[in-house]
Order: structure tokens, then sequence, then C-alpha cells
């Protein structure tokens, strides 16, 4: 499977490779007609869900994400600190599309990240960071405007000694732009995904999201709760949940 996932990265990578020289060849290229975008949101979670939502770090954190996108290509970091400004994951996404039709959109990506821990000892308390290596396939399927279906997957790939790597397979459908009133939106997001990572941490989730958006300013606000469907980790996962507000811009 490891050895699957990786042949379809490599052959992705020079698809885009090949794609962005045929561009160059023309009189004006996808680069030239697409300026540089900038977008993010900065939040306040109740409960810190991780990017995998099975993992929370059950405290309020202040999360930051920015996405900076060129023609096919986007970088995203993502930053999440607790509240005693502790940093707590640290993501780096680099991505590409393969694949842009109206209705159909397959990308590729990887992540370089740092996840941080902290631990007591009989001596003093530790703060640890540990790097992750993460590869990304992933696509989406427009239904309508305000609708769509999408798969992912990611296999993670702990770098330090002892950490654990394995496969997130992400199903999520997401219904956008539900008119609540004249300013006032509603987007639903319900994911289900299993885990398979090595020392038997293993399982299938479901995690809906409810979010309410302003028009004008971007403020938002939202609630997920994610509840196990059947886990091999121990102790077995609680259900959880997490509100929060942000802005977007």
């Amino acid at each position: 499977m490891r050895k699957l996932l990786f042949l379809i990265l490599i052959l992705a990578f020079n698809v885009a490779i090949s794609k962005e020289k045929t561009d160059t060849t023309g009189v004006e290229s996808d680069s030239t007609k697409h300026p540089l975008k900038v977008s993010g949101d900065v939040s306040l979670n109740s409960n810190g869900i991780a990017p995998i939502p099975a993992f929370a770090l059950g405290k309020p954190t202040v999360m930051a994400n920015i996405i900076l996108t060129k023609n096919r290509f986007s970088y995203n970091p993502q930053l999440s600190y607790g509240l005693n400004f502790k940093p707590w994951i640290i993501d780096n996404w680099f991505r590409y599309k393969i694949i842009v039709k109206p209705k159909f959109e397959l990308r590729v990506g990887f992540n370089l990240s740092m996840f941080f821990s902290e631990y007591e000892t009989p001596d003093a308390e530790v703060w640890q960071g540990q790097r992750w290596l993460a590869f990304e396939l992933a696509g989406l399927c427009r239904l309508t405007k305000t609708s769509s279906l999408g798969l992912m997957v990611w296999y993670d790939k702990g770098l330090e000694e002892g950490t654990i790597s394995g496969f997130f397979f992400n199903f999520v459908a997401e219904k956008t732009d539900i008119r609540i009133c004249k300013k006032v939106h509603m987007d639903i997001n319900i994911q289900t995904f299993y885990i398979d990572y090595t020392e038997n941490n293993d399982g299938f989730f479901i995690s809906p999201k409810v979010s309410f958006l302003l028009n004008k300013p971007s403020f938002f606000a939202f609630g997920q709760f994610i509840q196990p469907i059947a886990s091999s980790i121990d102790p077995y996962p609680d259900f959880q949940w997490n509100i929060g507000i942000g802005y977007s811009f």
C-alpha cells in the first residue's frame, strides 16, 4: 500500500512539472494570468481539534490558517498555539492541482510539520517537539455551486524515534451558503474518516461541523463534534466536541 501511494505521488508530481513546462511555452501562461492570492482565517477554539480530528489538545487554542495561491500551486501554513502561547502544531502544506475542471479537481501535496507536547519527570517539566512528514492525494467533486464531495488520503511518517506512522482516509460531504437571513449563511461539513497507524492506532470516526458566517465583515462561529464508531486505540477515544469563533480574510 505504501509503495503504491508513493508511486502515485511520484507520477503526479511528474505530470505537474510537465504541465508547468507546457504552460511556459505559450504566449500567455497560467502563471501570468493568475496573480498571487492570499486568504485564510484566525480562530479561537475551545478544545483544539487537530488537522486529524481524532486527536485534540483538549484545551482552548488559537489557530491561524494562511493560504498563498499562485496558479495551481499553493502554500498553506497552519499554526496552532495554546492560550499559554506554547506551540502545539505547526504545519507547512505545499500543494499542486493536477486536474482543474469545473466539476472535478485532483491535487497532490506534502507537509513538513512539528507536533509539540509536554510531560513531567521527577526533576522537571519537559517540552518536546516531534517532526512529521506527510504526503497527500485528494480529489474534489462539485455536485452544484454550493455542494461537493471530497476524498483525501494522507500518509504520515514520524521522523523521531518512537513516533507512529500510518494512513489517514477522509471522506467529506459539504453544503455551503445556506441562507439563514440577509447577512448570515450556514455551511455544513460532514467528515467520515479512518486512521490506520502503527502500534495498533486504528479507528473509524464521524465528525459533523456547522459554521455560521457573516457576509461583511467576515466573522464566523462554528460547532463540531467527533464520535468514534469503532477503534482499537487504547484507551478507547471519547466523544469530543469543539466550538469556536474566528475571522476569515
